[in-house]
């Protein structure tokens, strides 16, 4: 074991104890009450149940305030099912009146917001701990990490992947959650104060301003999720991606049926190995492993009609091998594909990269990887700084991020063009 781990002492406990779940709206108006009495900003974490379910939805909420306490909350004790069988998430727009004039703490933020939202949680003003640490520059932004380096004790984090829709939740599980909001106003204090030492408070105002902006828009939905199932990559035909679209389809609605995340049912690797098939069908799906185990054998027929109405399509109904992209290419492919692009690209990542170590932190936070492709794929036709400024606009970078890179973006663009170097990909 590492000595220096070892010697940190282990945070076990929170100060007050871990309190009760809160699963009752008698319950639920206390901890109300007590949160709108309670001073300054507001800790907030959700855990979710990744991998184990279909929903991102929250299974439990955690807050702390000064002079409030901790709060445990079990969100689905305030749901309900529908007449189609549906879960409807709650509806906690009443806490959030209790705080909505709060600064919510948040570690990671963009990964809460959504199922924070889903119950009626919108924030009106955001303080991201991971965010402010890696503009900071921090190599390691865990939440453990930061609480350690910070104030020198370990947090428990053998839970974080635990599966948080089990009923009822271990009481080990509820002092991690917990723990998790112990000193979290503590190390937004810490961070802000660096903030304001390496004078980049307004870069992370701008950013929390932009994840409070972006919390109640839905995600844009991907065009073809499908196309992302593992080992697809070897289905080489038309007929080969039917399938694969298809048994992604079925177990998909599966998945959305039984709230269980669609790799439990059937993992990606089946449905490309069935796509590779030259005779897909019952045989076929009983060599495959996957497809004899209980949880998927159980819908072999809903697998085979998935076959069998590919079967029914013509050439025409057919995927296209390759989808239309919406945007450059993958940047492996650009010295192929466009020499004078990689070559754009190569300069303006050694730019970028030598603006964020003077500046201290990592380059993606500089300016977002997409961005910098977009405006080196097709740079403006007339390549100004106000051009090039327009083109970062456009992408959505923050003020602060054009104010740092629309020169060295320009002169690196301006360049005069020689042979295309290697471009690796991102």
């Amino acid at each position: 074991m590492d000595e220096t781990v070892a010697e940190v002492p282990l945070l076990t406990e929170p100060a007050d104890g871990v309190p009760d779940v809160v699963a009752t709206p008698e319950a639920l108006l206390r901890t109300i009450e007590a949160l709108a009495g309670g001073t300054g900003p507001v800790a907030v974490d959700a855990e979710r149940a990744h991998g184990f379910r279909y929903s991102q939805r929250a299974y439990l909420l955690q807050l702390r305030r000064a002079g409030s306490g901790t709060h445990l909350i079990d969100p689905i004790a305030f749901g309900h099912t529908d007449e189609d069988d549906t879960f409807v998430a709650a509806d906690l727009s009443e806490l959030r009146r209790a705080i909505v004039d709060a600064e919510w703490v948040v570690h990671a933020a963009s990964q809460d917001l959504p199922c924070l939202f889903e119950v009626g949680l919108l924030p009106t003003a955001i303080f991201d701990t991971e965010l402010a640490a890696r503009l900071l520059g921090y190599p390691r932004v865990a939440l453990g990490t930061m609480v350690e380096q910070t104030f020198g004790v370990r947090l428990l984090k053998e839970h974080s992947a635990a599966d948080w829709s089990t009923r009822p939740l271990p009481a080990d599980w509820l002092r991690y959650a917990a723990l998790d909001v112990e000193l979290l106003v503590e190390l937004r204090d810490a961070l802000a104060a660096e903030l304001d030492a390496q004078g980049k408070r307004a870069w992370a105002e701008q950013e929390f301003a932009a994840l409070v902006a972006g919390a109640g828009v839905p995600a844009r939905r991907r065009t073809d999720p499908w196309r992302r199932t593992s080992g697809i990559h070897r289905v080489r035909t038309r007929r080969g991606l039917g399938l694969v679209e298809s048994l992604w389809n079925a177990r998909d609605g599966i998945a959305r049926r039984l709230d269980r995340a669609p790799g439990r049912i059937l993992p990606d690797a089946a449905i490309s190995e069935v796509a590779e098939s030259a005779t897909p069908g019952r045989d076929a799906l009983r060599r495959i492993p996957a497809f004899s185990r209980r949880q998927a054998k159980r819908f072999e027929a809903e697998w085979l009609a998935a076959i069998g109405a590919v079967e029914q399509l013509t050439d025409k109904e057919l995927p296209t091998l390759h989808l239309a992209a919406d945007g450059p290419p993958q940047t492996r492919v650009w010295a192929a594909k466009n020499p004078e692009a990689a070559t754009r690209l190569a300069r303006v990542r050694e730019a970028l990269t030598a603006r964020a170590d003077e500046l201290g932190l990592p380059v993606e936070n500089l300016l977002t990887p997409e961005h910098v492709r977009r405006l080196t794929w097709t740079p403006p036709a007339e390549l100004t700084p106000a051009s090039v400024d327009a083109v970062l606009v456009a992408c959505g970078a923050r003020p602060w991020q054009r104010e740092h890179t629309v020169d060295i973006l320009t002169a690196a663009l301006a360049e005069p063009l020689a042979e295309s170097p290697e471009v690796t990909a991102e």
